[in-house]
C-alpha cells in the first residue's frame, strides 16, 4: 500500500524533530548528564515515535478503505495496527 507523502507532512516532521531529540540524548549520555533528564527525553522520542507510527497508520487505514481495490485485508490492518502496542 502507498501513501501519498503530501499526506504524511505532519508525520514526517515531527520524525524529523525526533531524530534531533534522540541525538541530543546521545550527546547527553556522553556527556554524563542526569539520569532524569535523559529519561525524560528518551520518553519525549518514544511518544513522537508512537505518535508518528500511528498518523501513519491511520493515513494508511484511510486510504485503503477509501480504496475500490483495498490492497490489505482486516487481518493484515490489524497486524499493521497492533504493531505499534
Amino acid at each position: 500500500m502507498q501513501i501519498d507523502p503530501e499526506d504524511l507532512t505532519g508525520a514526517l516532521n515531527r520524525l524529523k524533530r525526533a531524530q534531533g531529540q534522540l541525538a541530543a540524548v546521545i550527546r547527553m549520555i556522553e556527556e554524563g548528564r542526569d539520569c532524569k533528564e535523559v529519561v525524560t527525553q528518551v520518553a519525549a522520542v518514544s511518544k513522537a515515535l508512537d505518535r508518528a507510527g500511528f498518523t501513519i497508520i491511520s493515513t494508511g487505514l484511510q486510504q485503503c478503505l477509501a480504496s475500490d481495490t483495498p490492497e490489505m485485508d482486516s487481518r493484515d490492518l490489524e497486524k499493521l495496527f497492533l504493531s505499534l502496542a
